[in-house]
C-alpha cells in the first residue's frame, strides 16, 4: 500500500516529533515580546539609578510596572527554557543524560520565574 503515497502526503506530516513549529513560534513569539519587554526595562532601571530603597520599590509597586515586569520575567525565563531545550537537543545524544538535563532546565525556569514573580508581587502589594 506503501506505493500509493505520494510525496504530498508525507509533507504535511508534522515530522517525528510532531511539535516542531509549535516551538519555533513561540521562540519567536517569546523573543520579540522580550524585544520591547527589554527596551522597557532598560528605561525602567535607568530612571533608578541613584535612587533609594523607597523610591525603587515604590516604582515597582506601580501597577503597570509590575505588570510588565512580571511580563518581561515570564518571557525571559519561558525563552531561556526553549532555547536550552533546543541546545541540548541538538548537543547531548544520551537519551538518559537527555532527559535530565531537559527536566532540571525545565525546573530551574519555572522555580526562578515563581521566585521572581513572588517577589514583584512582594514588593507590589506593600508586603516587605
Amino acid at each position: 500500500m506503501s506505493r500509493f503515497r505520494t510525496p504530498l502526503k508525507n509533507v504535511r506530516g508534522l515530522g517525528a516529533a510532531k511539535t516542531g513549529t509549535e516551538h519555533f513560534v513561540l521562540q519567536r513569539l517569546t523573543a520579540t515580546a522580550l524585544v520591547f519587554l527589554s527596551i522597557w526595562f532598560l528605561v525602567f532601571v535607568l530612571q533608578l539609578i541613584g535612587a533609594d530603597y523607597v523610591t525603587a520599590t515604590a516604582a515597582v509597586a506601580k501597577p503597570w510596572n509590575a505588570i510588565l515586569l512580571v511580563g518581561f520575567l515570564v518571557a525571559m525565563f519561558w525563552h531561556a527554557q526553549l532555547g536550552l531545550q533546543v541546545v541540548l537537543e541538538d548537543y547531548i545524544h544520551n537519551s538518559l543524560l537527555a532527559l535530565a538535563l531537559q527536566t532540571s532546565v525545565k525546573f530551574i525556569a519555572v522555580l526562578g520565574a515563581i521566585v521572581s514573580i513572588f517577589a514583584v508581587v512582594r514588593i507590589a502589594l506593600g508586603i516587605a
